[in-house]
């Protein structure tokens, strides 16, 4: 932990070189029923000075102990899918009620197996012209692998001015998918800068990443291999059965009314009621209402539509491997999770595990199963540079969408040093 004197220096240092910030604290969502049992903040941070480029967040404190627990800087893949996925889908302390739409606002609820009950979470919608975050110039949307590291990067910077709070919290960079690959760079990015003496000394711990790409061909060449090992899956993997999207001109006036509070757009499909991404075209009618927007406090006339994840706007995988960035940090003695669904086709387990015996580690613990509740939870292997890889029994892409309770006993384990 720092001392004072060295604290009071690093946000001195901070503001000299601060931009422009705005938050507020929600206590209310429309769809869930009275005041939520956390906190949450939303916020606008300036990372593109040039083009009026502002990323927008959410945070989540702990609900154990916020001024102790680690800091985890939450990036969502794609690229450009919304950190609300994050929030709702995966790891945060909200869901979804699956039930078919009706034309009325979907319904919330808390989530009992969120990462909030160790870690306070950042969830942040970025790159540029992901979710909330936009740009008042059309050429900030430009984005690749190093713009978005660099933006995220200074995004943590600048955040901390208004949370010092923070500072001396022990901290990770986290993501699963796509962020995955930016991750490390993130990481990486913040160490340099630490080594530099350009930046305070945060309290960088290490990073974890869940069902990550790397860039390396290994990523898609193990797709083939993985399927023919499963022999068959089910279809619920792949595709979900469309059907005819239900019309908002319905003359209920629930429907009227909420056709009268959307922002859409082009509205998607509905998948069947029965498959798990059915959640996802919720959330696009959720997050466009005119009620929610206000009450996370959108500005007006940044996004017309939010998009669970725009495909609208190019970005160049550059660089094309982040494998160099993994052995800077694990070298350097920084902590690492990689965690793995092992019914993931999109981005195999068994590829990832290829990548991470790349390392060249030695191996401290050798493949055993972990448990959750006396059942099999998955696989795990410890290396000597303080690599972690486990496997999430039964999940897909992403693991903790399926695996829940499995992934916060993982993270639980993990973050307090634990063996899986």
């Amino acid at each position: 932990m720092e001392s004072p004197l060295l604290l009071i220096v690093s946000l001195i240092f901070l503001r000299l070189f601060s931009s422009a910030l705005s938050s507020s604290v929600v206590t209310h969502l429309p769809g869930f029923q009275g005041p939520l049992p956390f906190y949450l903040e939303t916020g606008y941070v300036e990372v593109d000075e040039e083009h009026g480029g502002e990323f927008f967040y959410y945070l989540t404190e702990s609900e154990n102990k916020p001024t102790e627990d680690p800091l985890l800087l939450w990036l969502t893949g794609g690229p450009r899918c919304s950190a609300f996925c994050g929030l709702v889908f995966q790891i945060g302390p909200l869901k979804f009620v699956t039930a078919e739409y009706n034309g009325s606002l979907p319904s919330l609820v808390y989530n009992p197996y969120s990462w909030t009950k160790v870690a306070n979470i950042i969830f942040l919608d970025s790159p540029l012209g992901s979710g909330f975050s936009y740009s008042r110039k059309y050429e900030g949307y430009d984005a690749n692998d190093t713009i978005w590291s660099e933006q995220a990067s200074k995004f943590l910077l600048q955040w901390l001015v208004e949370h010092p709070q923070f500072i001396s919290n022990p901290l990770y960079i986290a993501g699963d998918s796509y962020a995955g690959k930016i991750v490390p760079m993130v990481a990486k990015r913040i160490l340099d800068g630490i080594d530099e003496g350009k930046e305070p000394l945060l309290n960088l711990q290490g990073y974890l990443i869940g069902n990550p790409f790397t860039g390396e061909n290994i990523d898609e060449n193990s797709k083939i291999p993985y399927a023919h090992g499963m022999g068959i899956i089910s279809d619920d993997f792949f595709e979900c059965r469309l059907k005819p999207l239900p019309s908002l001109a319905s003359t209920t006036s629930g429907k009227r009314i909420l056709k009268e509070n959307q922002n859409i757009l082009h509205p998607p499909p509905f998948p069947d009621p029965g498959c798990r991404c059915y959640v996802y075209t919720l959330a696009y009618y959720w997050a466009n209402n005119n009620m929610v927007r206000k009450a996370l406090n959108i500005k007006q006339e940044t996004i017309k539509e939010w998009i669970r994840c725009n495909r609208h706007l190019s970005y160049p995988i550059e660089p094309k491997s982040n494998i160099k960035y993994h052995l800077s940090l694990l070298q350097r003695g920084y902590r690492a999770l990689v965690y793995s669904g092992d019914h993931d086709l999109m981005v195999p387990f068994s590829g990832t595990i290829q990548w991470v015996k790349s390392l060249n580690s030695s191996i401290v613990e050798d493949w055993r199963s972990w448990h959750v509740g006396g059942q099999v939870a998955g696989y795990t292997i410890t290396y000597s540079n303080n690599l972690t890889f486990a496997t999430v029994k039964g999940a897909g892409h992403t693991a903790p969408e399926y695996k829940s309770q499995e992934c916060l006993a993982m993270i639980m384990r993990w973050i307090s040093g634990a063996l899986l």
